[in-house]
């Protein structure tokens, strides 16, 4: 009591004399930010949302992280977690990773109540992909009335395994939610205003944004109040029961399944027992039962009946989800970074899709095929067949389920829907045939300056595609700032059509920052309806 009484006054004390330009008191502890006088903006990081979950709190859900007297330094990004497949010496991880930025106008206050950006970022739930990310050019581009938020939650096993008993499952969306409601406690200190919560996701982080909106079955906590999807996944769910072959191949790995280890009482106090180094050591995909190769993305939320209640295709069809406005879409060859290039027979294309999804039956993939025939007219030769498959996993795991819940959404009476096709080229990614990759988009709406190096160079000032860094950033922080992509629209860019799956009208995003509407095309139309019927039963 004695500790928590001097934090609050401390709080109270710094909120006054200070202001909230660069010290701000959150609930649990006060932070010192920077801030710039090249951008306005202030910057928070590596601020703790959750406890360090090590030790005891390993594979537990988030807990509140210990409040802590004084001012402390939140200067640089805290360490992104572990990630399947990461080698345990990687300096830039740790199992100690449940950190939070916050990216504010300088001259913002208390009395703002600025929108608030809340990203989420992608990695297939094994790796997170997108760390340290900057806010600043969204700021910018909104004349400074946004506040952005990014995090990090735990993936692979740290977050994603479960035992059916004594682990809670999917504690890495419970991390989400977790920092959710951090930012509703705390976000009107930095000039946020926490009525008014916009989720932004790539890739993973926007299949996470299909499912923190159905999660408890859909019922609305007031975490947030608008979404922006960019290439939704519908990965393979499995229920707890099925997912115990994970649990049970880890600890034999480790040497913690029952009859290998007599010192610990159970195999999960085993598990807990192990290092992180030991953990990583062993933190590999391996096959679905059933399937001859691991899957690109093994760890996975699961069917709980609690957070989770439904695979995703079933939550969207019987409206079990928040209704909010969205704007969800995809990039034009969203497949071929995932997919083997050196793919160069049928039966190799039907077995990768095989792997992401064993559920998938023979008829099934043969109805597939026909509608994805292959175009190459060099077979056979070594990866003839790489484009044919890609096309296939791209509709059947991003571009298909995207329009689904587009669809869905609008269905439900929620008109404020939008959609988008980004079909922006970069000659370097066209000539290594990549044609518009999955997420390409994220560097222009971020900004290439803020993606840590990764932009294409096409991007930069300068290149052929700087001018769709403007564009599609005055549609982004349009909608965050009024859940309206057109309101503060780029002068001369198309006018978003809302969504209806009547009409099946969405955005065009062009090379050169050329914008347009489209219709989705027949053969599009139709390949997605046979996916939206099958999802169910491979359990999508």
């Amino acid at each position: 009591m004695r500790a928590n009484f001097i934090l609050v006054a401390l709080s109270l004390a710094v909120s006054c004399t200070l202001g909230v330009e660069t010290v701000v008191p959150t609930h649990c502890g006060v932070y010192k930010g920077k801030s710039s006088t090249q951008d306005g903006i202030t910057r928070w990081l590596g601020m703790r949302f959750a406890a360090p979950p090590v030790g005891d709190l390993r594979f537990k859900p988030p807990q509140d992280p210990q409040c802590i007297d004084g001012i402390q330094e939140a200067f640089q990004h805290g360490k992104s977690c572990l990630a399947t497949g990461v080698s345990p010496r990687d300096a830039k991880t740790s199992e100690d990773c449940l950190f939070i930025d916050v990216f504010a106008p300088t001259d913002a206050n208390t009395t703002s109540r600025l929108p608030v950006f809340f990203f989420i970022q992608g990695g297939g739930f094994n790796s997170l992909s997108n760390p340290s990310l900057d806010g600043r050019g969204l700021i910018e581009a909104s004349n400074h009335s946004i506040v952005v938020v990014t995090f990090n939650y735990r993936v692979g096993p740290y977050g994603f395994i479960t035992d059916g008993d004594r682990i809670v499952p999917n504690n890495g969306l419970r991390d989400q939610r977790k920092a959710l409601e951090w930012v509703q406690t705390n976000i009107a200190q930095f000039g946020g205003d926490p009525k008014h919560v916009v989720l932004g996701g790539a890739s993973a982080g926007a299949a996470s944004i299909s499912l923190q909106l159905a999660a408890y079955g859909g019922k609305d906590f007031g975490l947030f109040h608008g979404a922006a999807a960019e290439s939704i996944s519908f990965a393979t769910v499995l229920t707890v029961e099925q997912s115990q072959y994970q649990y049970n191949n880890f600890t034999q790995r480790l040497g913690c399944a029952k009859g290998q280890n007599r010192t610990f009482t159970s195999s999960l106090a085993c598990l807990r027992s192990k290092s992180a180094a030991q953990l990583q050591a062993q933190n590999r995909n391996i096959p679905y039962p059933g399937a001859s190769g691991p899957p690109l993305f093994m760890w996975n939320p699961v069917v709980d009946g609690d957070l989770l209640r439904d695979i995703t295709y079933n939550a969207y069809a019987q409206g079990r989800f928040v209704k909010v406005p969205m704007l969800i879409g995809d990039d034009t060859n969203a497949g071929t970074i995932f997919t083997p290039r050196d793919t160069s027979t049928l039966l190799q294309s039907d077995e990768f899709l095989h792997n992401q999804f064993p559920y998938l039956k023979r008829d099934q993939l043969t109805t597939i095929n026909e509608l994805y025939p292959n175009l190459n007219t060099s077979c056979p030769a070594t990866g003839c067949f790489w484009r044919q498959v890609s096309d296939a996993y791209g509709d059947m795991r991003y571009m298909c389920p995207g329009l689904y819940i587009s669809s869905r959404i609008e269905s439900c009476d929620v008109r404020d829907t939008w959609n988008y096709r980004y079909d922006v080229h970069d000659p370097a990614q066209v000539k290594d045939g990549l044609g518009v990759p999955h997420v390409a988009e994220l560097n222009a709406i971020f900004g290439p300056p803020n993606v840590n190096g990764n932009a294409p160079v096409s991007y930069l000032p300068g290149g052929i595609n700087a001018q769709v860094v403007p564009v599609i950033q005055a549609y982004w922080t349009s909608f965050i700032r009024t859940l309206d992509p057109n309101k503060h629209r780029y002068p001369g860019s198309a006018h978003w059509d809302r969504w209806t799956g009547t009409g099946q009208q969405r955005l065009l995003f062009k090379t050169e920052g050329a914008t347009t509407m489209e219709t989705v095309d027949h053969n599009t139309q139709q390949r997605c309806q046979y996916f939206n019927t099958i999802g169910p039963s491979i359990l999508q």
